[in-house]
Parts: structure tokens; sequence; C-alpha cells
């Protein structure tokens, strides 16, 4: 059926839920409504176009949804009631976006004379500087979360060491050696160097050119022997392959030993371990089931990333882009499935989610925020809503947080005036369990709707460091936590037990972060830059600052390292390490990150309340 434009009245009222029209008056509101026009735009058509032709008019999503594309790239998913087109209909010049339409999508049309009255007023000026900076921001950090695939090394993609096969044995030897091994080739030590005996020569010299099974396997192999160093990148290896019209490289170390194979099937799988295919492949997904297979292959993109050699922050970030694709991508289903949300709503990430320093082992923390006033009617839509996206996020890996910190829960799902109070709470009356909330839901990052909330959020976070009760209370949340590692005498012993990263690591450099920034007014989540901001505010001294960036990064790298070898072997990866399994110059290097730790945590003894 199409789409009708409605009534001036009904018009008038969708956009007074959004800004910036909710500023406007209601004559005003009728007199925009008045002149607006309506425009259906089919799954997949581009509405805006980089570089292209600027806008003309302002556009306001009706139903449906859009993506912002930038170097065909998904930066964010429009929701209804979002505006766009606006910076370029104010320049002039051609859109710094593509924005297509991402299902059957219609749009409010304003033509230019009244989008320009609205944007020229206060309210309209602060809603362009808002959304430039939000989609702005939101773009460096897509690019920032998208590694190049040449970043996968080809040792990435290697199963094992390589199988031999000895000269004297016959074909059909080799082939139940084969068989039983479960690989496409072997290597056959000779004179002169390794020969390759492979499933195509199978099936081409004996199946179809006569070498009876009794032959030796030596008269079927292949030399020389392709090889490629084990630090190259596997796209040149591909290319390696390719050019030579062979199937399958062998694979050596630096001091030129085999030590593994890959074949064709492996490279052609290399689309799976790029971080812009795997999204795509979420954006993608037509239904839950293909969602859920495209996030089977998060495990393998973790490992090879940190075997790549990418950095914590850099893998934290990928897999915080990700969480955020299939999470966009669960509230469509769930949009499809109880139908058009009832009003202006908010998907906030909470905890490392929000901060982008996620691991694989971590749990999913999720809120939601829908507009004013709280209907019960409303939050029972979007309970159905939220639970069908923590149970889509569990299946993908991100399991529910033990404190029930999802929003499926009532406690972290309510209207935008209750999340404001809840937040002024936490302030004015820290209790212990205020506490423990605010250490969570201060850590948030708005992830997918429309509904303006971050504004407000970060406006009472800015109040923080005028109260000194709550700034006393964090400190003791900064310093209860000591490192795995609390004094040299319990070296040897540490040595020898289990040490779990994440509580005696992560979590003690995560609060102090958080105190310095709430202090200092500093409302960013991620907790190096929050380092960083405090160090330039004076707030903490440079030798702190850098020795707990540093500590931070080295318990980091340490996780994602152990996390990335389960991972391989086929377990679930955890923040458990055993120090006498590290190398030694690992271990000396996590004792001085846990030594940093306390030391950092001492200089805020005097904010920590006496008696308590």
């Amino acid at each position: 059926m199409r789409p009708t434009i409605g009534t001036v009245e009904e018009i008038a009222g969708f956009l007074a839920r959004f800004p910036p029209y909710d500023q406007l008056g209601r004559d005003d509101l009728l007199r925009i409504a008045a002149a607006v026009t309506l425009r259906s735009y089919p799954a997949g058509t581009d509405i805006l176009i980089e570089d292209g032709p600027p806008a003309a008019e302002l556009f306001v999503i009706r139903s449906g949804s859009a993506e912002l594309r930038h170097q065909d790239e998904v930066v964010d998913i429009l929701e209804p009631g979002e505006t766009f087109g606006h910076p370029s209909l104010l320049t002039g010049m051609a859109a710094a976006f593509t924005v297509r339409s991402h299902e059957d999508t219609t749009c409010y049309l304003i033509g230019r004379e009244p989008a320009l009255e609205v944007l020229g007023r206060p309210a309209g000026a602060i809603f362009v500087a808002r959304t430039m900076r939000e989609r702005l921001t939101r773009t460096g950090h897509t690019v920032h979360g998208l590694p190049e695939v040449r970043t996968v090394r080809i040792s990435n993609l290697m199963k094992g060491p390589p199988v031999l096969c000895p000269p004297e044995r016959s074909v059909r030897e080799a082939a139940s050696l084969m068989s039983a091994n479960h690989v496409s080739a072997l290597l056959v030590p000779a004179a002169g160097g390794f020969g390759i005996v492979t499933d195509t020569d199978f099936r081409q010299k004996v199946v179809a050119g006569g070498v009876v099974p009794d032959a030796p396997v030596t008269q079927i192999m292949s030399r020389p022997l392709l090889t490629v160093r084990s630090d190259r990148y596997a796209v040149d290896a591909a290319l390696d392959m390719l050019y030579a019209g062979v199937q399958h490289l062998a694979v050596t170390d630096a001091r030129g030993t085999v030590v593994g194979l890959v074949s064709a099937g492996d490279l052609v799988g290399l689309a799976y371990w790029s971080p812009f295919a795997l999204r795509a492949a979420i954006f993608n997904a037509p239904d839950e089931a293909a969602l859920d297979a495209a996030t089977k292959e998060l495990p393998g993109l973790f490992a090879a990333l940190v075997q790549a050699g990418l950095k914590a922050p850099d893998i934290g970030r990928v897999l915080a882009l990700n969480c955020d694709a299939v999470t966009a991508r669960l509230l469509e289903f769930a949009i499809a499935r109880h139908g058009p949300a009832p009003c202006a709503w908010a998907w906030l990430a909470l905890g490392s989610v929000a901060r982008r320093e996620l691991t694989l082992a971590s749990d999913q923390d999720n809120a939601l925020a829908y507009a004013d006033p709280a209907d019960p009617a409303v939050d029972a839509y979007f309970e159905s809503l939220a639970k069908d996206v923590n149970a889509g996020l569990a299946r993908a890996g991100f399991g529910a947080d033990i404190s029930g910190v999802v929003a499926g829960n009532t406690l972290w799902r309510m209207s935008e005036s209750q999340w404001v109070q809840t937040f002024r709470d936490c302030l004015e009356s820290p209790d212990r369990s205020r506490l423990v909330r605010a250490a969570v839901a201060f850590d948030f990052r708005h992830v997918a709707g429309g509904l303006e909330v971050t504004p407000p959020l970060v406006a009472v976070l800015r109040d923080a460091r005028e109260h000194p009760g709550f700034l006393a209370q964090l400190a003791r949340t900064a310093t209860d936590l000591p490192p795995a590692i609390p004094h040299r005498f319990f070296m040897r012993r540490w040595e020898r037990q289990e040490v779990d990263l994440k509580k005696g690591g992560v979590v003690p450099i995560t609060n102090l972060a958080r105190f310095h920034a709430l202090a200092n007014g500093i409302t960013i989540s991620s907790t190096l830059d929050r380092l960083v901001a405090a160090e330039a505010l004076g707030a903490i001294d440079k030798e702190t600052a850098q020795s707990l960036r540093e500590a931070f990064a080295i318990i980091c790298q340490v996780r994602l390292d152990h996390q990335a070898q389960q991972i391989r072997a086929g377990l679930l990866p955890d923040n458990l390490i055993r120090p006498e399994e590290l190398l030694p110059l690992a271990r000396a290097e996590l004792r001085e990150a846990f030594n940093a730790i306390g030391r950092a945590q001492q200089q805020l003894n005097r904010f920590v309340p006496l008696g308590i």
C-alpha cells in the first residue's frame, strides 16, 4: 500500500517528538508541517550521494531506516525521526556522506526556506553542531576500527605443522595418511629438499593418469616446493600462489624451516578474517540465523588480529564495532517482529563495550532509554525488544552480565528523565548500590536509536566534580580492589597461582581512570583517553599517567594473547593466567604493571573517607 502523508496535525505531532523540531512552538510546527512533502525510497536507494549534488531539502525519516555511509562503510543507521541532509543544505556543498535506504523507507521532505528557518534558531544551531560532531566521531571510530585485511599474515592461516610422508611409502599408503590426518597435501622429504603431494596429484596422476597405487609416492610428488615466509602478508602470498599456478604453499620460519602448509582454500577464506567483510556480512544478514552464522567468525577474526600484531586498543575497537553492528541488526529484526517503536528511544552500550575495550571474554553490558512520559505500555514494548536483542547478543558470544546489566532488566531500561534522575542520585546519594551503578552506567555510549539522551546525561557527569562526597566514595572503589600482586614478598607464590587479569589488572586501572576523569570534568569513556586528558589537565603527574598507560597496555596484551591461544585450542576464552607459563620478560613486565597500579592507588588515599 502506498504511504499517505497524513494530516498537518499528524505531521506536526510526529516532528514534535524529535530535535530540533521539539523546540518549536505549536504555530511554527503547524506551519512547517503544512509545507512538508512525503517521498518513498525502496530498499537500497541512494537518497544522497557522497560528493554528489548538494541536498535541496531537509530529510526526516518517517518510517524505515537509512544507512549513513562514508567511503562505502556504514557509519550509522538512521531511525525514524532522525534528520539528515542539513550540512549540505546549509553550505550548498556536496553531501559528506552517502545516505542509502536500509529498507523500504519514507521521508518527510522540508523545503529550503522553512528548513533554514528551523536550523537558524538557537536549538537548530545546537542540533547542527551536535549531529555533525557525532557523525564525524562515529566516522573516525569506524575507520580506525576496521584495520585492513593486509594485517593478516600467512601464519594466521596455518592449521598446524605439516604432515610428512616418507619417500619410500607407496601412493596407496600416502593416500591413507592424507585421509587419516584430514589434510589436502603431504610433504615428502627427499634429496635436495621437500617435495609435495596434493589431492590434485592423486586425481590427475593416479585416477586419471594411470600411476599404480603401489608405485612410490615420489612418482607423483611435485618439485620444487613453493615456500613463503610466515611473516608475509596473506594477500601477498595469495598473489604468489596465483602467479605460480599452484594450490599449496609451504610456510617457513626465519631459519627457512618448513613449519606449515596453506592451501588455496585457506586463502579463499581470507575474506572471513577481514573486519570489513565480517561487518558487511553482519549488516547484510537477511535473518537471525544468517546473523548467528556470521558472528561465529568473530573468534577466528580475534585470534587472527592478535597474531597479526594489532595492539589491544585496535582489537578492542574492532570487536566493539562488530558488537555495535550485531546490536543494530538485532534491533532491526526485533522492530520488524514487534512493530514500530511507540516513541523515540536510544540503545546504550555500557562498560567495556562503551569504552571500546571489548574482548571475547567480556559480558554484554547495555541499557535502553525512551522518550518521556514513562508509559507502562511503552516500557512493555521495549522490554520485549530488549530481551530479543540480549538473547541475540548472547548467541553471538557476548554473554549476559552476572549482575544483570542488560536492557531487558527493568533496572537498566527507563525513560530519559528517569535516567537523568538516576545519574543525579548517584552523585547526590552515593550509597554502595549507586556506586556500583555509576561504575557501569557512567561509562556509556549511544549505539542506536533517535533519542538524544547523551547531552543531558553528559551534563550530569560534568557536575560530578561538584560532589565531594561522591568523589570520595568513588576514590574508595578505585582503591578497594588491589592489584594482582600487592607485595614483593609474595612474588614467588604469585608465579605459581592463577591470576585474574581483569579483576586484578584491567578493572583497577579502569576505576582509577574513571575517578580522575569525573573529578576533573572529563566526559570521554576510553581508559587511555581519560588518562591522557587527566595528565593534560594536571590532575595526574606525568610519571603516574605514563606508568598506568604502560601497565594497561601490558596487561591487555597478555590478556589478549592468552585468549587467542585458548581460541586456537578450541577453548572458551577467559581472563585467568598462570604467570609461570609466561616468558621471563613478560612475567617481569606484568609484575611491574601491577606494582604501578599499587603506587597509583596509594596516591588516592587522601580522597578515601576514613572509617568507612
